[in-house]
C-alpha cells in the first residue's frame, strides 16, 4: 500500500510538471510552437491500459481532454467502452507522442508530434507507469517508439502482423492500430481482417483488463 500511495505521488508530480512543460515554446528543436502550448495527457498508477496516439487535434486542444471529436467515439467503439471507462484515470492512461496541439500545416493537416515530447516526457512516463499490461499504439509515431526495429516497413504491414506482436514475451502487451479517423476509411474497407479479426481480441482485453 505505502508503495502505491509513493507511485501515485510519483505520477501526480510528473503530471503537474507536464501541465507546465513549455519546451516547444521557449527550447525548441524546430520552429516554436506558433500558439500557447496545452498538454494533454492522462497519466495512472493503477490503469493496465495505455492509448498511444498521434498528438491532439484542435479540438482536444479547445477541450483539454484527449479524443473528444469523432476519432475517439470510434475509439471507444473499438475498445467496446464508454466515456465513462475511458476517461477514468484509474483503468485507461493516455500517452499521445506529441502532448501538444502541433498546429496544422499548408493544407490544413495536423503537423507531426513535436520532437520535444517525446525527448523530454516518454521515457519519464512509461518508467513511472510499470503496471501497464496493454499498450494500443495508433499510428507510425507511436509505433515507432513503442515497436522500434520490430516495426514493418508500412503502418499495414505493422497492424496485420498484431498477433505477433501480442505474442511477444514483453512485460507489456503492444498492439499496432491505424488511427481511428475518418481519413481511415477507405484503409478499413481495404483491410476488413482489422474489424473481423483484430478488433473482436482486442475487445476481450480491454473487458478483462477494465
Amino acid at each position: 500500500m505505502c508503495a502505491a500511495r509513493t507511485r501515485t505521488g510519483e505520477i501526480e508530480a510528473l503530471g503537474a510538471e507536464i501541465i507546465k512543460c513549455r519546451v516547444c515554446r521557449d527550447n525548441p528543436q524546430a520552429a516554436p510552437l506558433p500558439h500557447e502550448p496545452r498538454p494533454v495527457v492522462q497519466l495512472s498508477a493503477s490503469a493496465r491500459i495505455c492509448i498511444c496516439g498521434q498528438a491532439p487535434g484542435t479540438r482536444v486542444h479547445k477541450s483539454g481532454r484527449p479524443f473528444t471529436d469523432p476519432s475517439g467515439d470510434r475509439l471507444r467503439d473499438w475498445m467496446g467502452i464508454g466515456s465513462d471507462v475511458f476517461y477514468d484515470p484509474e483503468k485507461v492512461a493516455i500517452v499521445p507522442m506529441g502532448l501538444c496541439f502541433p498546429g496544422l500545416d499548408a493544407k490544413g493537416g495536423d503537423l507531426p508530434p513535436r520532437r520535444e515530447c517525446r525527448a523530454t516526457w516518454h521515457d519519464r512516463i512509461f518508467a513511472t507507469m510499470p503496471q501497464l499490461e496493454l499498450v494500443l499504439v495508433i499510428g507510425q509515431y507511436a509505433q515507432a517508439y513503442h515497436l522500434g526495429a520490430e516495426r514493418k516497413k508500412s503502418l499495414t504491414d505493422t497492424v496485420r502482423d498484431w498477433q505477433r506482436y501480442l505474442a511477444a514475451d514483453t512485460a507489456q502487451q503492444v498492439l499496432p492500430m491505424p488511427h481511428p479517423s475518418w481519413r481511415n476509411n477507405s484503409w478499413l474497407k481495404k483491410n476488413p481482417w482489422f474489424e473481423a479479426d483484430l478488433l473482436p481480441v482486442l475487445k476481450q482485453k480491454i473487458a478483462r483488463l477494465v
